[in-house]
């Protein structure tokens, strides 16, 4: 191995990570400014090779129709759906870019890496039916659910998800809501399309290329120290100039955030959670399913711990995904390292993460307890969903590496927070995204709250090219009945997915 120093390079805006935030960003980017230099940088030998692939996740696009974790219950039982309107807003924003990418030529043939697959949610006992009830009457108040369905009746369930009733005793109570504007998304497929493109039109991404280092300029730009590493392992490490950065890394951009020492990231933790699927790739199984089937998450479980049985198409390729079973991983990616938590330790976060583990023991005991199973007890886990199941025919494969968010609270002194987040320079010059689910699926939403904190004095400007992807930004679907049926309509017929309610 040797090493060798490069030039000096000078971009405008510096991309760290090969994944769906970064290719997003970059296709942002590029059409509100097109003269802008960029360049991407990816340690890995190839992009969206880690979360953003298409067997490391669910492929769920989260748009609040199947996940439990989405709406809760107030104290008069009246069910709150906020949370889920809020989601859907945000994967239409999706929805409406991949719509204009696919007009543009951009993203290729929409089936390619988005289908129709029915989004469902399936409890037992009368407790929870009478939740999934009321859950549903309360959402398909909102234009934005008017196709789901509910049903208690097993011989209807049967008929939306036959292997959720072979094998099942008929008399316990249950139920299931359904909503055939569903989709299954390949994340991986849509990073690289916006990446080859992004290409085309000038932007330089980099394989192979870590970025090390980084230590602010005189004028308040960044200069980052990045090492190269070709296929002999010799290293070539150069010095680049960027006035913008985004760590786009996973959990490796609160790495970079401590690197690059701004205060906004002070009392910021991660918690990694692994995890694992099982795989079934039997046609007489696969072609009995046709659904993403969600169910209630054990207590203290994040949210990507939500159970479900889901139907994956990746490369023209029907499967079976059911689980994730959750496991623990000091590791920020799945090729990372297994110092990336202890490295990432500060005197200003050790507090936070200590009241966070004291805070949410249940979610430790869970991760015991999943570590500790069986391999009997995690089929068992299967047939709670799938009661015929046969272990045989399915197989296991690894997940993605998540890391959630552990933040200084000043009631509970840290807290774990779901979701995603963006954290950001006062300046503006450097900001991250840092969290898990629902992330790539409302990609498009929280990079435009980035760009709002970063760009502020381009907001005016950039308003009316923006709404060019996505008409409906600024307006709000849930307020306007009519504005959302023709805009689902819209981006359901340009991508190929199912529309409900099309005159």
């Amino acid at each position: 191995m040797t090493n060798r120093q490069g030039p000096l390079a000078t971009y405008d805006v510096v991309l760290v990570g090969g994944g769906i935030m970064s290719a997003t960003l970059g296709i942002l980017l590029k059409h509100l400014e097109p003269s802008w230099s960029i360049a991407v940088y990816e340690r890995l030998p190839e992009l969206a090779a880690e979360a953003s692939a298409a067997w490391h996740n669910a492929g769920t696009g989260h748009a609040g129709l199947c996940e439990l974790n989405y709406t809760s219950e107030k104290s008069d039982g009246t069910v709150d759906i906020e949370k889920a309107l809020r989601v859907n807003e945000q994967f239409q924003l999706s929805r409406q870019l991949w719509a204009a990418l696919v007009e543009a030529d951009i993203l290729g043939k929409p089936q390619e890496f988005i289908n129709p697959v029915p989004h469902m949610t399936f409890v037992r006992g009368a407790a929870d039916v009478d939740f999934l009830r009321r859950r549903h009457r309360a959402m398909t108040e909102s234009p934005l659910f008017g196709a789901m369905q509910f049903s208690d009746d097993p011989d209807t369930i049967g008929e939306w998800a036959p292997l959720l009733l072979r094998g099942r005793d008929k008399t316990e109570p249950m139920a299931a809501t359904r909503d055939i504007t569903g989709s299954d998304v390949d994340f991986g497929v849509v990073t690289r399309k916006m990446f080859a493109h992004l290409e085309t039109v000038g932007v330089d991404v980099r394989l192979r290329h870590e970025v090390r280092g980084m230590r602010r300029n005189n004028d308040g730009s960044w200069k980052l120290r990045v090492v190269a590493t070709d296929a002999t392992d010799d290293r070539i490490s150069s010095k680049v100039d960027a006035k913008f950065v985004f760590a786009g890394a996973g959990g490796w951009a609160l790495k970079l955030l401590q690197k690059a020492g701004i205060p906004e990231a002070r009392g910021y933790g991660l918690l990694p959670i692994s995890g694992r699927f099982l795989r079934c790739d039997n046609p007489a199984v696969i072609e009995r399913h046709d659904a993403k089937v969600y169910g209630k998450a054990p207590i203290g479980a994040p949210p990507m711990s939500m159970p479900h049985l889901d139907t994956r198409i990746v490369d023209g390729r029907r499967t079976i995904l059911f689980g994730p079973y959750a496991g623990s991983s000091p590791k920020f990616l799945r090729q990372g390292s297994l110092l990336d938590a202890p490295a990432s330790l500060r005197p200003h976060n050790i507090g936070p993460l200590a009241w966070m583990g004291r805070n949410n023991l249940p979610l430790a005991w869970l991760l015991i307890t999943q570590l500790a199973a069986t391999q009997r007890r995690k089929i068992s886990a299967l047939r709670e969903f799938f009661p015929a199941a046969v272990a045989g025919e399915w197989s296991w494969i690894t997940a993605g590496q998540r890391a959630q968010i552990v933040k200084a609270d000043p009631v509970r002194g840290g807290v774990l927070e779901f979701g995603t987040e963006v954290v950001a320079a006062q300046d503006g010059s450097i900001a991250a995204v840092l969290g898990a689910s629902p992330g790539a699926s409302t990609a498009p939403a929280i990079l435009l709250d980035l760009l709002s904190q970063c760009f502020p004095h381009y907001r005016t400007l950039w308003a009316p090219r923006l709404r060019q992807l996505m008409p409906t930004l600024g307006r709000s679907l849930a307020d306007d009945e009519v504005l959302a049926r023709r805009t689902m309509i819209r981006t359901a017929e340009i991508l190929g997915l199912t529309a409900v309610g099309a005159d």
